[in-house]
């Protein structure tokens, strides 16, 4: 069998297991996520862009407290489960098959795989926080604040900078068109800088089905650059993110049965800047990931004009809560970001392949 059918029948493998895991665990996890209310302990005051709540609330607030978070775990506990079960099969049995399917590589997936444990326990932890009394202490009742998040996600993007500068000896990257372009030590911020930026994107997870989907089309991206680049690994890893993804999306389209929350956003968008390094895509990010620049951009935008004009660019910020404000359902807001979301997907592919 020819080699390139092996890679593809590999990469797709990890991806079906990764779905039908996450399946099956959604049921009990649904089941448990209910019975202990695991959802805010109290709705939004304030709107992300400092507003009221006038136009959020209209469409959303019901659901803050009745609505489970921690739908994220689906998608990196699958990742994990596939990938830990697909080595240690491969550390017992000699089948050709079985040792092929193996994806856990130190070259690889192990860094990614680092960061995508490791800030989504992170973002559990932040998930806890908002929806017990955890350790009774009223302050922790809203989850972390924002300059404590954006700290942990910073940390955990410096131990990711440090990996590629010193072990992986990274001091460049690729620009389309032009090649490589030295930045030297200049790297290792500029890591940290793509990583928080990839995060403040994550604020995308505010209507039913809408991030699930975006994150599956980055991560489909991702994939097809690694899979022509002959990181087979690397993108049998993001296949496996998207089949947890779509299992997710399974039970988060409208009406949500839960959300993603921190434990998902954080995971993902961290892992998502590890892989758009690993695979030298970096520059096409911001294209791969429009809808995630869009969202956070428009929070930007809504801020500063408040403080330096006095008046709002848009009816409510992220931009998605815009739409539904001019009357757009929700259903159509997120169908019509996936389209847009895959539109661009091609587009980054296209330029990182052909640049």
């Amino acid at each position: 069998m020819p080699e390139v059918t092996v890679n593809i029948i590999k990469v797709f493998t990890a991806g079906i297991f990764s779905f039908f895991i996450a399946f099956f665990v959604s049921f009990p996890l649904n089941n448990f996520l209910y019975k202990k209310k695991l959802w805010k302990n109290k709705a939004k005051e304030k709107a992300i862009d400092g507003g009221n709540l006038k136009n959020f609330r209209k469409f959303h607030l019901e659901k803050e407290t009745g609505t489970p978070r921690f739908g994220g775990v689906l998608v990196w506990g699958s990742v994990t489960i596939i990938t830990f079960l697909f080595f240690g099969l491969s550390l017992f049995f000699d089948n050709y098959w079985i040792q092929k399917i193996n994806f856990l590589s130190r070259e690889q997936t192990w860094l990614p795989l680092f960061a995508l444990i490791s800030a989504s326990l992170v973002g559990a932890v932040d998930d806890l926080m908002q929806t017990t009394s955890f350790l009774k202490i009223k302050n922790l009742k809203e989850g972390l604040s924002l300059r404590y998040r954006l700290l942990l996600v910073s940390f955990i993007g410096m131990i990711g900078a440090l990996w590629f500068y010193f072990q992986l000896g990274r001091d460049s990257v690729y620009v389309p068109l032009f090649g490589d372009f030295y930045i030297g030590f200049l790297f290792i911020p500029f890591f940290i800088i793509v990583t928080l930026a990839t995060y403040s994107g994550g604020v995308i997870d505010g209507l039913d089905g809408l991030a699930g989907g975006v994150f599956a089309s980055i991560f489909g991206a991702y994939a097809t650059i690694a899979l022509f680049q002959g990181q087979i690994d690397l993108a049998t890893f993001c296949l496996a993110v998207i089949g947890g993804l779509f299992a997710f999306l399974w039970f988060n389209i409208p009406p949500a049965r839960f959300y993603m929350g921190e434990t998902g956003v954080i995971g993902l968008t961290v892992s998502l800047t590890v892989i758009a390094f690993l695979t030298n895509a970096v520059i096409v990010l911001p294209i791969i990931a429009i809808l995630l620049v869009a969202t956070s951009g428009s929070v930007i935008i809504q801020l500063l004009s408040k403080k330096i004009r006095g008046k709002q660019v848009f009816l409510s910020a992220p931009i998605h809560h815009h739409f539904e404000a001019k009357g757009w359902p929700h259903y159509k807001v997120t169908m019509r970001y996936w389209i847009i979301g895959v539109i661009f997907a091609i587009i980054g592919v296209a330029i990182h392949l052909l640049g």
